[in-house]
């Protein structure tokens, strides 16, 4: 269980994450649809995470999305880094009525974010393109590679909701226990 505090002059966030939870979420971030997608990463990818953020919401909510994304892939690369007996690749296509997402992912302790979900507008208030925010701040400061990949859709929150729960999912299948797997690197570390 990792636990990770962030305060600067735009946000103070607190979060705490087990990835060998069940999914239980409390989030509260000031920002109903992000709580949502947040709350779905948790139950999709089985990690148990408390997160609290209070922003500078009365300007937008970039700031709040984009450091939440900061202090969570914080706490995702101390509880991840070294591995060892776990299957390091994982993958998931996430079907919500129209939409499918997909994602591919590897605990390489490298960043890399291919980001192709691509629409323009809001979700309730939420702009869709702080998404993308979120995951560029979250792989880099976790130390992962994840391609998301949109395959179909129009709807804008099924195509949201599909990319949290692709990424969780695949996040999941990653850090599933193998065994026989040692480090899975013929680099011999990660």
């Amino acid at each position: 269980m990792q636990t990770v505090q962030r305060v600067t002059k735009e946000t103070d966030i607190n979060v705490t994450l087990d990835v060998k939870g069940t999914g239980k979420a409390e989030i509260h971030t000031g920002v109903g649809f992000f709580d949502h997608m947040l709350e779905a990463f948790s139950k999709h990818a089985l990690i148990d995470l408390n997160l609290t953020c209070k922003g500078d919401t009365h300007i937008d909510f970039h700031h709040s999305v984009e450091d939440v994304g900061i202090v969570l892939g914080q706490a995702l690369r101390a509880e991840i880094y070294p591995i060892e007996q776990v299957e390091r690749y994982g993958n998931a296509v996430v079907v919500m009525d129209e939409a499918a997402v997909e994602c591919a992912l590897d605990l390489s302790n490298r960043a890399y974010l291919v980001y192709d979900v691509n629409m323009e507008g809001k979700v309730g208030e939420f702009d869709v393109e702080l998404a993308e925010e979120f995951f560029r701040a979250l792989v880099s400061n976790a130390g992962l590679s994840v391609h998301l990949v949109a395959k179909r859709g129009k709807n804008k929150h099924h195509l949201l909701e599909a990319t949290f729960k692709a990424f969780a999912v695949a996040l999941r299948r990653a850090l599933a226990k193998n065994e026989r797997a040692g480090i899975p690197s013929t680099k011999g570390v990660l």
